[in-house]
């Protein structure tokens, strides 16, 4: 049987890194989704909130568009750390 979770029960690995370079960056969920929705992305802050606690599963499409707008790689994102 498929299983489409992670080890510890998230929707998504990509989750705590975007939480993390957020963090990092000084930014709000808010202003991360803000700025997501300028780059063409219709995702609100409370999308950003369910993808950084796991709760939300994660397209390709709008992984592209939160490392372009983090200015990191989908790898970094992808990453099992």
């Amino acid at each position: 049987m498929f299983i489409n979770k992670t080890k510890d029960g998230s929707n998504n690995i990509c989750g705590k890194k975007i939480a993390k370079v957020r963090k990092g960056m000084q930014k709000s969920q808010r202003e991360l989704a803000d700025e997501l929705q300028l780059e063409g992305l219709d995702i609100d802050k409370n999308a950003i909130q369910r993808i950084e606690a796991g709760k939300r599963f994660v397209t390709d499409i709008e992984l592209v568009y939160i490392a372009k707008v983090l200015r990191i790689t989908y790898d970094e994102l992808l990453e099992l750390k």
